[in-house]
Order: structure tokens, then sequence, then C-alpha cells
């Protein structure tokens, strides 16, 4: 008997062939085929949720019954001996089962395995049968699916990945820890590594035996009509007639701007989820996605070009490898502008609607709790079994330091890193950052333009007393004019520091005490627009007191690097995030040059270290300045508009409307990086945990953060080639008794401060916690990537 076994994909019409299937089981029966009921009347979900490893716990199996180990085991033998005994009633020439979450959530080697294992006592003779689509299409309607079951990350993670030589293992990277009570789950969350058609037929065939996967083309047009029983007959090599099939309508797809409306809500759902012991069946969460839908256009798979132009080279040998492909199926829609999110429209707020659904989370809850509390408590006490790798743990490259602290989920992303191209290195780049160069000359003084206040940082700070001289005096040396900072809520003489510097001439300080809004740091960037030192600049750069622009061209100034990029008008200044450097004390030394240990330049995980902060033209082309990036482009002005990354090349289609970090394509340092002390000492880090962040003011800044920011495996002294002039600028200033005087009172408030919270156990455990935590590159990345991201 041959066992053919159609593992879907998704979105490739198996929900359409498996309606058919069910309706002309009698048919089929007579021509010698079962399709068993067993497994499930249409889709055998049964058999998926029986051969997924024991920790990967899908939306089904939460919902079913199945979330344990041993429900899972018994449901396995269960639709085994129903198997066996239905082929040894009916004695069928061939059994045909039918799956699209077989193709779509089997991602490890030992879940195909087991699923052979569980098809062994009926037959050897098994042909795995997907159809598939052109990758972007595919992309776009799998996307849409996954949003309305709950994912929480756009589509900016596959745009990123687009062009990469392992799509499969960089897209489970992605993938977030399976909680199922939360809301998490591998197939809601996770990229679709199975778009990788190539490696997906290397992987069922490693387990099936070579030639044993059959791909199909997926035609929506066929597959809708009455001849949809001509594909049937063709998957399965029916002879003769099985009749026609009812029409039905092609499936819709929703429209951009309700899956923006979704995606913003689930990404609220899930931190409900996470900070609370709430509860959210599908059916619910299916309603609360329906309750938001809004009328549109949907993702055009155009828009998702790159991601086709990364597969299309490998398209060319499917095509020769499996005769059944057409050339409309992997050929791609037209090109249009790269994806971006659409807008959400009618002033749409997720957070209006969950206050809207909160009754009736917990209405769901105490109904949920009482069906799956005993299921949910098993899995926590059994310390939820860390994933089953493809291969045994090859921990010969995991530091001891690193075993000790990781979690299961961290080493397995580990072991996926060793063959993936997301693994970070420090070979890209052309400026030699490990042996210090002769220090650059002091910058000439510069008159400006009559009503021109040249080039502005705009800034906010709390509690930056220790640090402000030194980052005003660095940031005059290369060639900054003026200065525009707001501060609020300071209480360590960050504000009379700035009222200092505002009497000398050097700055114009704003209080900003009686913010509104969201963050003091856009309610201050908001009112910044209003100013004339800033409609009145020529450049302007937001950027906070623990980054500092490295020039790393000519004379290490301004006008050197603004002479290498022309007619650029927006510089993305990618960080460059600098870790403790084994400093523990906070010390009144110069931070540029206490620390030089960095992250590699090539470190495309986690998210946060390619992040980019934006100094552009004063050109009038956008209408509102964020944290990261100016926004809202004005149309009339968008022809003008050039973006360069720190290499100087053009970047501007990646960047021009929406995005705030680099990508493997756009990342770039040789001209200009923003060196990112973001904890600078210990006893530092500290007293910014305690204080939190101006931006997220609701948010804590815990050992999630030390793990995510403390980079010291590469070096780079490149900055330090400034120290010579920064000095000279920095005595200049501190020759002022008014201004010293408040810096010493700022350094022994924070000194001070950070004696408290030594004192304090929380603080004092986590000082301790912090510094032994020993990764190198990769162990780091593979961390980050398991820590949840709201830390």
């Amino acid at each position: 008997m041959r066992i053919y076994l159609h593992i879907g994909l998704e979105q490739t019409g198996a929900a359409r062939l498996q309606q058919i299937l069910s309706d002309k089981r009698d048919q089929l029966a007579t021509k010698g085929y079962l399709f068993p009921r067993a497994l499930g009347p249409k889709n055998h979900t049964r058999l998926f949720m029986a051969v997924t490893d024991p920790d990967h716990v899908d939306p089904l199996r939460f919902n079913r019954g199945f979330m344990t180990p041993d429900k899972q085991s018994e449901l396995f033998t269960d639709i085994q001996q129903a198997l066996i005994r239905d082929v040894a009633e009916k004695q069928p020439q061939a059994l045909i089962l039918s799956a699209a979450q077989l193709g779509a959530s089997l991602a490890r080697r030992g879940e195909i395995e087991r699923l052979k294992s569980l098809l062994a006592p009926l037959s050897d003779d098994i042909r795995v049968i997907a159809h598939i689509d052109e990758q972007a299409r595919l992309l776009a309607r799998h996307y849409a699916a996954q949003v309305l079951e709950g994912r929480n990350t756009s589509l900016a993670l596959e745009m990123e990945m687009a062009g990469t030589s392992d799509w499969w293992d960089d897209a489970l990277l992605d993938g977030h820890e399976i909680v199922p009570q939360n809301g998490q789950f591998q197939e809601t969350q996770c990229p679709a590594f199975w778009l990788d058609y190539p490696r997906l037929q290397k992987e069922w065939e490693t387990v099936f035996g070579p030639g044993s996967v059959k791909f199909r083309p997926y035609d929506e047009g066929l597959f809708y009509s009455e001849a949809a029983t001509d594909e049937i007959r063709a998957m399965f090599e029916i002879e003769g007639s099985i009749g026609r099939a009812l029409t039905e309508s092609t499936p819709a797809q929703p429209s951009a701007a309700w899956l923006t409306r979704a995606r913003q809500m689930n990404d609220l759902l899930l931190q409900v989820l996470k900070r609370s012991d709430r509860m959210i069946g599908r059916p619910l969460w299916g309603k609360f996605m329906a309750e938001m839908k809004v009328a549109g256009d949907p993702i055009a798979p155009g828009s998702l070009a790159p991601v086709s132009q990364g597969f299309s080279a490998a398209n060319k040998v499917l095509l020769s490898a499996h005769p059944a492909l057409t050339e409309t199926c992997l050929t791609p829609d037209t090109p249009l502008p790269d994806w971006q999110e659409a807008d959400p429209q009618k002033g749409f707020r997720a957070t209006q609607y969950l206050r809207a659904f909160l009754w009736r989370i917990d209405k769901e809850t105490r109904d949920a709790q009482q069906g799956k509390a005993k299921d949910i408590a098993a899995l926590q006490n059994s310390g939820r079994p860390s994933p089953t790798p493809d291969r045994a743990p090859g921990q010969q490259g995991l530091s001891d330091a690193a075993r000790k602290v990781m979690p299961p989920l961290a080493v397995t992303n580990y072991e996926k890193l060793q063959q993936s191209s997301f693994r970070p290195h420090n070979q890209i780049g052309t400026v030699d950052e490990e042996h210090l160069a002769e220090a650059y000359a002091p910058l000439s003084p510069r008159e400006l333009p009559e009503g021109s206040t040249g080039t502005l940082i705009v800034g906010c700070m709390k509690n930056e007393a220790p640090y402000i001289v030194e980052w005003i005096a660095y940031h005059r040396a290369i060639g900054v004019d003026n200065f525009l900072i707001y501060t609020n809520d300071c209480s360590d003489g960050t504000s009379e520091i700035l009222d200092r510097l505002q009497d000398m001439g050097i700055v114009q300080h704003r209080n900003n005490d009686k913010w509104k809004g969201n963050s003091p740091q856009q309610y201050a960037l908001n009112q910044a627009l209003k100013e004339p030192v800033l409609q009145n600049s020529d450049w302007i750069a937001h950027i906070d007191v623990d980054e500092f622009m490295n020039i790393r061209c000519g004379n290490g100034t301004l006008p050197d690097f603004f002479d290498r990029i022309g007619d650029a008008t927006n510089v993305a200044m990618t960080w460059r995030l600098f870790g403790h450097n084994g400093v523990t004390r906070l010390e009144d030394s110069f931070v540029i040059d206490q620390f030089d240990t960095c992250a590699p330049k090539f470190c495309p995980k986690p998210h946060t270290v390619w992040g980019f902060k934006t100094m552009f033209r004063n050109i009038g082309a956008y209408e509102k300045i964020s944290c990261h990036r100016p926004n809202k482009l004005i149309d009339a002005v968008k022809a003008k508009v050039k973006w360069v990354n720190g290499s100087g090349q053009d970047m501007t289609r990646e960047a021009a409307e929406k995005g705030w970090r680099n990508s493997k394509k756009t990342i770039g340092y040789d001209l200009i990086q923003l060196n990112h002390y973001a904890l600078r000492s210990a006893e530092s880090y500290l007293v910014k945990r305690q204080r939190g962040r101006a931006l997220h003011v609701d948010r804590s800044i815990g050992l999630n953060y030390w793990i995510r920011m403390d980079w010291s495996d590469c070096k780079d002294v490149t900055i330090k080639r400034n120290l010579t002039r920064m000095q000279a600028e920095y005595d200049s200033l501190m020759a002022d008794d008014t201004l010293r005087n408040w810096h010493e009172k700022g350094v022994d408030w924070h000194r001070a401060k950070a004696a408290e919270l030594h004192d304090m156990p929380e603080f004092e455990d986590l000082y301790q916690q912090a510094l032994t935590i020993d990764l190198d590159a990769t162990e780091r990345v593979a961390y980050a990537l398991a820590l949840d991201m709201e830390s």
C-alpha cells in the first residue's frame, strides 16, 4: 500500500482540497483509496498534533486538550491504532493523509522522524506532496493569517531576511519561546521558515528518502473551480473520474489596514497575558480580530519584491527538478515600492479596544482555567521541556560561564546560530579599530552665516550630571554648533549644569517637567519644532548623552563628513554598543576613554544592536521628529530626500518613510558610527536601573537590558583620537567655577546614589548578577533572542 502524505502548504488551498476529498470519500473508496475519518473528518490535524515534540505546543494542542506529554502520547497511540484498524478492515491500495500543518509547523528533524515512525506499521512506500506558490504571494497570505491568529511582529522581519542564504534557520531564530498560556506559539509568531522550498524538500527527503517529495503548483483559479478534482487525481495518481467539485469563491484577503490594527491589538493582548493570569482562547481572539475589521486593499505581493528576489535563483532550479511546476506558479508579481505597514485608519487606538475587551477576557479566563489549569500547572511544574534540536547539542563552543546562565531556549538559539547568516562577526568595514592612530587636529572656529544656527543637537536628559560637560565638549570639538536640551524631573544637578551652560552661551536649556502624553521625550521633540534655534539650523541630530557621533574620515569632524556624503539629506548613524569593559565603580573620568570594548560590526540580531539615530538636513522634508528619525515625509519634498548609511551608501528606498534600524543590506560604519555607551560602569548601570529611561517611563531596566547591552568582544579605540581636542574644550568649559561646582556636586550625587543602591538587596543582587555574566558575542545574541522583548 502506498501512502500519499499531503503536507500543505499553508494558504495553498489545502482546506479546499480536503473538503473535496471528504465529499468524494465514497468515490475514492471504489478506486481503492482510503481518506480516513479517524484523524479528522477533513483536515487530519490529529496526525499533526501527535508527532510534534512534547515542548512544541501549538494552538491546536493547547485548545484541544493535548498540551501535556502524556496526553499527546495517548493521542499518538490512539491514531496509530485507528489507522492500522482502518487499513486492515478496508484493504486500500492507497492511503491519503492531509494536513497543511505538517509542512508549515514541523521544523525539527525529530518531528518528521516521529511522523514516519507513526506510519511505519502501515507502509514504507510514502510519497510527500506539497503545493507551493511564489514566495512573496504566499508570504502575504500567510502573514495575514498569522496576524489574525495572534502575531504581533510586522513583515519587517521577513523584509530584513530577504536575500539571506539560509532563510529556514534565520526564520526559526525569530521564533519566540513557546508559552501557550501567554499566547506565544511558533505557528503564530515565527516567520514562515518553509518558504525555503529546497530546504523543505531536503528535510523531508532526509527522513522519507530521496525523491519522496513532489512539489505541485498552487493554481487558485483551478482549485476553486469544478475542475479541482483534476488536481486531486493528478496529486494522488488516481485513474478515471471521481466527478466534478462544487465551485467555491476564492478566499478574500484581509485589508492591510485591518492587519495593522490586528497586529497592534495582538501586541497589547500578549502583554496582558504575560503580565497576568488571564487567558484568551482562539474563538474569542478571533472575535476580537473580527470586531476591528476595516475595508481596504490587501497587502500587495509586489511590495515584497526583495523576498522574491532572494528566492529567484532557487526557484529556477525547482522548475527543472519538479516537472509539475509551472513558470506562472513561481513568477513574482510586478515589483512595487517596498512594503510599509499600512495606516490603521480612522484614528484607531488599540488601547481603547483593549479596555472594552477586558471584561470578556476575564470571563474567558474563569472558564478556561477550569478546563486547562491542571494541564498548565503540569507544564509549568515540569520546567517546560527544552526543545529537541536536529542534532545533539554541540556545546563544544559554549563556554562554561554561558552554560551556567543560559536558559534552554538560548542554548538552542546558540546551536542555530552556528550555521546561520546571523552569526555575529567583525569582518566588515575598512577602518582599523584596534590600533590608535594619531590625535586629530583641533577644529578651527567657524563663523556661521547670518541667520543660521548651523549643526544642532536636540537632546533629552534626566539625571545625567556627571556626563554632560564631556558630551558637550566632545561634540563642540567635532563641529556641532548648537545644543537644544530638554530635561524633566532632575534631582542631581543636571538642570543647574545646563542652566549654567546656557548662561555661558553654549546650550539652550528647556524645562520639560510639565510634559504631556505618553513620553517626555516625544513631547520635547514636538516642542523643539517651534524653536528658532531648530528652525534656522542646517543639520539636526537627535541623540542622547550616552551617544557620541564618532566620525571616522578626514580630521574626524562634521565638515569632513559632510564633504564625503555630497547631496545626502539623511544619515542613519548606526549604534555601536559599548559594554562596561570591566569598569565597576563610577569614576569621574571621560566615558570615551574608559570604555573601548563593543559589539562586533556584523550583528543583525538582536534588533537593538543595529538601531540608528538620524542626522538630517533641515529642508522641511518631514513633519515630525521622533526618537530615532524624522517621520511623516511630505510628498512635495520626497524627491529631494536621500538617505545614506554610516559608510555613505544610499539606503533611501529602505529608510525614506519608515524604519529605525539597519539591515544586512544597509549596514555601514566606515565614515560615521554612533558610539552608544548605554551602561557605562556597573554602578552607573545601577543608577540608570533605578531611575528608568526618558523615552519609556513605564519600563524598568533589568538584567535583560544588561545582557543586551554589555558587549565587550571587540575593541574600538577610534573615538580616542578626539581626546586631545576634547580635553582642551572640556578644560575651557570647566574653567568656569560655577559649572565646575555643579559638575562635582552631580558626581557626588551619583556616587551617593550608587552607595545607597548597594545597600538595597534588590539592587545589590542585580549588580552581582550582572558582573557574573560573561558571554561571547554569539552567546549574547542567543541569550538576547531568548529574552522577552519587554524587558
